[in-house]
């Protein structure tokens, strides 16, 4: 998968955790929930978006890549 396919795939695993909807999750992170749905249709990812998580659920961005979604094996650019 992409890296920023990666990067949603872990921000919808985080939200699933935290038992919310992507606009409740958006909110709770201080980012606007269209940066979330147009991920997948992105090339990119910005890293204020992954902070904006992290700060969101109390994670660092440590935590955050501490993924099997971002092993090697996974990501393809």
């Amino acid at each position: 998968m992409r890296l920023v396919d990666a990067v949603y795939a872990r921000i919808m695993e985080l939200a699933e955790e935290k038992e919310m909807n992507v606009n409740a999750f958006a909110n709770m992170c201080g980012i606007p929930r269209s940066t979330i749905v147009t991920m997948p249709r992105s090339k990119t990812a910005k890293l204020s978006t992954i902070y904006g998580v992290c700060e969101g659920v109390n994670i660092t961005l440590q935590e955050f890549f501490n993924s099997p979604i971002f092993s090697r094996e996974n990501i393809v650019d």
